[in-house]
């Protein structure tokens, strides 16, 4: 007997090569056929006067031939005319036979389905599907359910995915416990959810009473149900991997305070309540044998080095190693300058490694870090090559979480597992991450947020400006340099290749040079020797390069106080986040400090929007909402954040208003019918359901 768990090979007219191009849609079984949801339908369910035929409008229409010819036009066309009681409307047909013209005689009744367009005769059709009618006796019934247009691929034609799926729904009714109703009566009922069965069959045949804005936006109940029960999947995958790793024995880093208090003391600042409040957080995670899996967000200067440092001191205190991992060279230099001038004087051994470490250096790196010598480690995500073994790591610290993929954050634990223990965790992020997907990618881990800014920092002013008016921006340049100040002038391109973003930072380079001879311009860019980077970037930060010409690799991890304008080329071109990281450059003194977001016009609508918001706020968090309601949780986390990526109907911008449910709903699986959660993550993450904990 047929099961719905059957290779889809089973259904009838399924081969070897419908399957391969079934299987590029990730259909395997004849389960994943019941989960492959329409785009979007068609009314077939009743036919319409032509009278009320508009633009843009698909239809179901039947009337009577009065007229076909064969036009001469910019393309020869044949040009059919119908009648019906109430208007006229005009068929044009591209391609065609003498045999087609043939069959529309004056007089021959058509039904046909189509999209009504304006036309040189007013509204027409063009290549509509049709059917001949002998009499108007004759006409078939209208289909009795909305016609599902489902995502497809090359050579796979609608009419055989309906057949497909046809055959999928009614294995479904012969066999209803093939799939199981996973979420309790009870719930379903306090949540006010319709049952499975009917909620697929409703989608793939939804009844001509359903209204198709409630099918495209994801309001249909039916619609809510599978969003909810896949959010509510994802969910319990993610509560599943905090419940594994939190079985493991973390080391206990109970003391540190007077560590702590000596660093403390040598800075030439006091730390803001939000960091104090952040740090008791952080401090009450790692002095238990549970380990931490705590997120850090602060906007861009809200002082998140220091919160690491701290907690990199306390692990240090307690004969633990604390690494820190960055996503670029750039930002993994400036931590290792900063932990090293920070650590030294307290006697704690700072080390580095990198991709770029080669040779001797590296294996001496190495060694000291498998030796236990090296107290804190700072480097890219050469940290975790097969090759790296640490003597005793107890703190893993990750900045700028969303240039990490999952696989990355979570096979630190293996690191840990050397020695027998399971390093803590703490993942920052200076990009604010919007409280829909904190909730979402991020369920495993707890939440801090630092939302207080040092005192002294001043609004940076952003305006737009036409790159019409380049010779502007330099005169405002110029008028900067001469008062002492220091300004950013960053390229950027529309295709992501170092070797172009190098050739274009170096052709502005040499425009400023020339625009500009009275004052020292630098250039940085991703292709240069990390000792070059470091050279160039304590010359800027020294006061000895008046402007800095550089790539996008100055995002993040750069800070310069004197620096106190900021040019965007090609402004439009970049996404929220990142134009909101750039900006973050300046305003890190007390002088007042100013971003021109440098435009190429015509402007898009998206692109005036993302300019107008970066004019209105410096509010990170209203940043990051306002990219997730542009952009979606894809681009806004980053490809690499897979975990959200393989979502199949849920949305996660569109369906936010649902996750305080899901959230409640993952509470009571949790508490009233745990045996339930594996067979829900099986059901929607299938072979991907142990991505997170996986390498």
């Amino acid at each position: 007997m047929r099961t719905l768990d059957a290779d889809i090979t089973t259904l009838s007219g399924v081969g070897d090569a419908l399957a391969a191009k079934l299987e590029r849609l990730g259909i395997q079984r004849v389960m994943d056929l019941l989960f492959h949801l329409p785009l979007r339908y068609q009314d077939r369910t009743r036919v319409v006067p032509i009278a009320s035929l508009r633009a843009g409008q698909e239809a179901v229409i039947e009337g009577e031939v009065t007229a076909a010819d064969i036009v001469q036009g910019r393309r020869r066309s044949l040009l059919v005319r119908l009648r019906d009681g109430s208007g006229v409307v005009s068929l044009r047909f591209f391609h065609f036979a003498m045999a087609q013209v043939q069959q529309f005689t004056r007089g021959t009744r058509v039904r046909l389905f189509g999209e009504a367009r304006t036309g040189s005769t007013g509204i027409e059709m063009y290549h509509p599907e049709y059917q001949l009618l002998d009499s108007v006796h004759d006409a078939p019934a209208p289909d009795d359910a909305l016609t599902p247009i489902y995502p497809t691929t090359e050579g796979l034609t609608q009419p055989r995915l309906r057949a497909l799926v046809k055959q999928a729904l009614s294995m479904l009714d012969d066999t209803p416990e093939a799939l199981p109703e996973l979420v309790p009566a009870a719930l379903r009922q306090r949540f006010s959810l319709m049952d499975i069965h009917t909620a697929l069959r409703t989608l793939h045949r939804p009844p001509p009473n359903v209204t198709q804005d409630d099918l495209l936006t994801g309001a249909h109940p039916a619609q809510r149900r599978l969003i909810i029960e896949e959010l509510l999947a994802h969910q319990l995958s993610l509560r599943q991997v905090r419940l594994d790793i939190q079985q493991d024995q973390a080391p206990a880093l109970a003391d540190g305070h007077t560590l702590q208090a000596r660093f403390l003391a040598q800075l030439p600042f006091s730390l803001t309540s939000a960091q104090q409040r952040v740090l008791a957080e952080i401090g009450r995670d790692i002095e238990r044998t549970t380990p931490m899996l705590r997120l850090v967000q602060g906007d861009v200067g809200s002082g998140k080095t220091v919160v690491a440092a701290m907690a990199a001191l306390q692990a240090a205190a307690n004969g633990c190693q604390a690494a820190i991992m960055a996503p670029t060279e750039i930002l993994a230099e400036q931590h290792f300058r900063s932990f090293s001038q920070w650590f030294e004087p307290l006697g704690i051994k700072v080390a580095w490694l990198s991709g770029k470490l080669k040779g001797k250096a590296r294996l001496d790196s190495k060694a000291k870090i498998e030796s236990g010598e090296a107290q804190v480690i700072v480097g890219t995500h050469a940290l975790f090559q097969p090759d790296v073994t640490f003597h005793r790591l107890g703190l893993a610290i990750i900045d700028e979480q969303h240039r990490f993929g999952v696989h990355q954050r979570l096979s630190l634990r293996e690191k840990g597992e050397v020695a027998g223990i399971t390093p803590h965790q703490l993942i920052m992020t200076a990009t604010p991450i919007p409280r829909t997907l904190a909730m979402s990618a991020y369920a495993d881990l707890d939440v801090s947020v630092i939302d207080e800014l040092p005192p002294g920092r001043t609004p940076i002013a952003t305006v737009a400006v036409s790159d019409s008016r380049r010779h502007e921006v330099i005169q405002r340049i110029e008028r900067a340099c001469e008062a002492g100040r220091q300004a950013y002038w960053v390229c950027t391109l529309i295709e992501e290749s170092d070797a172009l973003a190098c050739q274009a930072a170096e052709a502005t380079r040499d425009m400023l040079k020339e625009a500009l001879p009275a004052f020292e311009i630098g250039l940085v860019h991703g292709r240069m020797k990390a000792t070059e980077k470091a050279d160039v970037m304590a010359a800027f930060k020294a006061g000895d390069i008046d402007l800095l010409v550089a790539t996008t690799v100055i995002e993040v991890g750069v800070d310069v106080p004197n620096a106190s304008l900021m040019i965007i080329e090609n402004a439009e071109r970049l996404g929220l986040a990142q134009l909101h990281q750039l900006r973050g450059r300046v305003g890190r003194g007390q002088i007042d400090s100013y971003c021109v977001l440098l435009y190429h016009p015509p402007l898009s609508d998206t692109s005036r929007e993302r300019l107008g918001v970066m004019r209105d706020t410096n509010d990170g968090f209203r940043i990051a909402e306002k990219d997730l309601e542009i952009r979606g949780p894809g681009e806004v986390l980053g490809t690499r954040q897979t975990g959200l990526m393989s979502l199949r109907i849920a949305d996660l911008g569109r369906d936010r208003a649902l996750l305080d449910q899901v959230h409640a709903l993952a509470d009571t699986v949790m508490a009233q019918a745990p045996e339930t959660a594996p067979a829900l993550i099986e059901r929607w993450l299938g072979n991907d359901r142990n991505r997170y904990g996986q390498v």
